[in-house]
């Protein structure tokens, strides 16, 4: 379980989005740089990434899918539509209880995992349409399925590295389950939530210094200056050891180059998901040379962990407001009073 949540948060912080430029007509609705859809001609014209699709409009609303990647699961259980998933690869993975119940009850079918997808039951459940990350690898997998009428559409969120741009696909996810108002309505609430709290810590007076991530064997791969994870952490008023940093993917360093940087951080977040410190420096001794770990406070993704399932990476796309309300709560811990934290936890 481990193994996977550290692959998923190295995945996170490590892929880079190059931007697209933006459509600038009017009628398209923008998302991000990476994502805009518009409807023209009784057609969905939607445009991700590299992909361009044109859908007709007597398509919509889907009412069975299949997710191939378990964050996409943020957007469905935020619309309460929980019931359009005919599929799911990996559904250890998932955290909703809902989508959890819908499998056990048999509603919701098991169709494989990133390894190898189950074709067979995949075309056997005939869906509306399949959404996924696209993975070259699978190529010839994706193409069986258009082969077979499937509609199948690339939807590369982790590729955002703004939270609230990565939080507006639920905008697209309205428009294709049928959910529009539901998915403006939310998102304008997460926008202004996201604002409002992000403002009140600038008010703070204390700004400390943080650190992120963790090591992977001899390297550290530390947020790029301008992925989510530094925004967030500069959204909630602290000084990041890489804010002047202009990367969009990971940047790696040595134990010895962080630690040149690292005396004054009082804060180290996103520290994977070890249960204490004692286990972190049985992974890793040099931890114990610096000053955060035997004097700052290191916080830690398992707030919302059940067995192998993390809801930092489900609903926690999604629910930028929240992700940010944590960090702000870590720095700036005389705000909020009561607040318990969501999605972090501080390491014993």
């Amino acid at each position: 379980m481990k193994l996977k949540i550290l692959v998923l948060f190295a995945a996170w912080t490590l892929i880079g989005c190059k931007r697209e430029p933006k459509i600038s007509s009017a009628d398209w609705t923008s998302i991000s740089g990476r994502l805009q859809y518009r409807e023209a001609d009784q057609k969905l014209e939607l445009k991700s990434g590299n992909f361009t699709y044109s859908i007709d409009e007597n398509k919509f609303p889907f009412k069975k899918i299949v997710l191939l990647n378990a964050s996409m699961a943020g957007y469905i259980t935020e619309l309460g539509a929980e019931n359009a998933i005919a599929g799911v690869s990996s559904p250890e993975y998932i955290y909703s209880e809902k989508i959890q119940q819908l499998v056990q009850q048999g509603k919701i079918q098991d169709v494989g995992n990133e390894q190898k997808y189950n074709v067979e039951k995949i075309l056997a459940l005939k869906p509306d349409a399949i959404l996924t990350n696209y993975i070259a690898s699978f190529d010839n997998t994706y193409q069986l399925l258009k082969n077979n009428g499937i509609q199948v559409i690339f939807l590369d969120e982790y590729l955002e590295q703004q939270p609230l741009e990565k939080a507006a696909y639920l905008k697209l996810f309205g428009k294709l389950l049928g959910k529009i108002e539901e998915a403006e309505k939310k998102y304008q609430e997460i926008e202004q939530n996201y604002k409002s709290l992000k403002k009140e810590a600038a008010g703070t007076k204390e700004k400390p210094v943080v650190l992120a991530n963790e090591m992977y064997g001899d390297v550290w791969y530390l947020p790029g200056g301008r992925t989510s994870s530094a925004r967030f952490i500069t959204d909630a008023h602290a000084n990041y050891i890489l804010q002047n940093n202009t990367d969009e993917k990971a940047v790696t360093m040595s134990f010895e180059e962080v630690y040149a940087k690292a005396g004054s951080v009082q804060y180290w977040v996103n520290a994977g998901n070890h249960v204490s410190k004692k286990e972190m420096l049985s992974i890793n001794p040099l931890y114990s040379r610096l000053n955060v770990f035997n004097n700052g406070k290191i916080y830690v993704i398992t707030g919302r962990e059940r067995q192998k399932a993390n809801d930092f990476f489900e609903s926690g796309v999604v629910r930028a407001d929240v992700v940010l309300k944590d960090y702000i709560k870590i720095f700036h811990p005389s705000l909020f009073p009561g607040y318990r934290l969501t999605y972090m936890k501080e390491l014993p």
